[in-house]
């Protein structure tokens, strides 16, 4: 992080807390004008600091409220099966999150369904026709008690 100093350590913790904020209320809330402010974004932005701007939605309100954990672990380790294993998962819409571990467990799914019936059939229809699949272990998220993407900087 050397190249960013005090003010743009600021302007990301702004930003993680609502992307929509303008340059000028950002400037506003940092006693500046808007051009620098402008001018540090976009080099925040061009040096790979932020990485895109996103809405995060309701999961209720969207029928995405069964939030399930998976965990997965391969029949075998070799390069191949597992690259193959990693393409296949992008393209699961219903995955909203997937982790490559070491340890017991090979890889971690964070997967969100309308009902516990649509996880079945995700899992039966799509994610046990993956080649190479061992054991997959899945637990119900019960309520979320905290859920955030910033990071504390």
């Amino acid at each position: 992080m050397e190249d960013i100093d005090e003010i743009d350590l600021t302007i990301l913790r702004i930003l993680q807390k609502d992307a929509k904020k303008t340059t000028k209320e950002i400037a506003q809330l940092l006693n500046l004008t808007a051009s620098p402010i402008y001018e540090r974004i976009r080099r925040l932005e061009k040096k790979g600091f932020i990485q895109k701007y996103v809405a995060i939605l309701d999961k209720k309100l969207i029928n995405r409220s069964v939030t399930t954990i998976c965990q997965v672990s391969m029949r075998y380790h070799n390069e191949a099966f597992i690259q193959k294993f990693e393409e296949q998962i992008q393209n699961l819409e219903e995955v909203q999150e997937c982790y490559h571990m070491a340890g017991q467990v090979d890889f971690i799914l964070k997967i969100n369904t309308p009902s516990l019936e649509a996880y079945h059939d995700f899992v039966k229809y799509k994610l046990s026709t993956i080649e190479n699949i061992g054991v997959l272990n899945s637990t119900f998220v019960l309520k979320d008690i905290k859920h955030t993407s910033a990071f504390y900087i």
